[in-house]
């Protein structure tokens, strides 16, 4: 499997992001987030989940639709939904409006357009 197949399944799957950052460990390849900001991501996803339950299965609702539109480059799809989901508690932006954002990207005609 490669990293990026691992890291998919890790959260298409909602496995954890701190057992994918074991489990990369033994793959020499480099990814698109350091350990760290895995780490966070996970924290933030479980923070999500407990605090805002609708919210946290409606991005991942999302994050399915947009893997069933299938648009082109499915590569993109599991880090573009780690890096709203990190919006929410970095960056301090409310869950909702994350939400919002990352659902009219499923109506964008050019979405992963090379």
């Amino acid at each position: 499997m490669t990293l990026i197949e691992l890291f998919t399944d890790h959260v298409r799957n909602k496995k954890s992001l701190k057992d994918y950052v074991e489990k990369r460990k033994s793959i020499n390849t480099r990814g698109e987030f350091n350990n760290q900001t895995l780490i966070q991501a996970e924290e933030d996803l479980q923070r999500l989940k407990k605090e805002d339950p609708e919210i946290y299965d409606l991005m991942y609702e999302t994050l399915n639709q947009y893997y069933a539109d299938d648009k082109g480059c499915t590569i993109e799809y599991p880090i573009d939904f780690v890096r709203e989901i990190l919006k929410i508690y970095q960056k301090g932006i409310p869950a909702q409006k994350v939400y919002e954002c990352y659902k009219k990207g499923l109506k964008h005609e050019c979405r992963d357009a090379l």
